[in-house]
């Protein structure tokens, strides 16, 4: 289950992708959840994904 708070959201997703070396479609299906969703969720906080860095700012 992922955090409910949306920094320590941010924080988890940005730590997992790092240390799993994952793009965000790769954490995604390994965590099974929606992509669209979750860049929904943290864009409405007003983080965007960077595929070059593989992280949220």
């Amino acid at each position: 289950m992922l955090p409910q708070d949306p920094m320590i959201l941010l924080s988890y997703v940005n730590t997992a992708m790092r240390d799993g070396g994952y793009t965000l479609e790769e954490f995604c299906l390994e965590q099974g959840l929606s992509q669209e969703e979750l860049e929904k969720k943290l864009g409405e906080l007003g983080f965007v994904y960077d595929p070059e860095s593989r992280r949220f700012y």
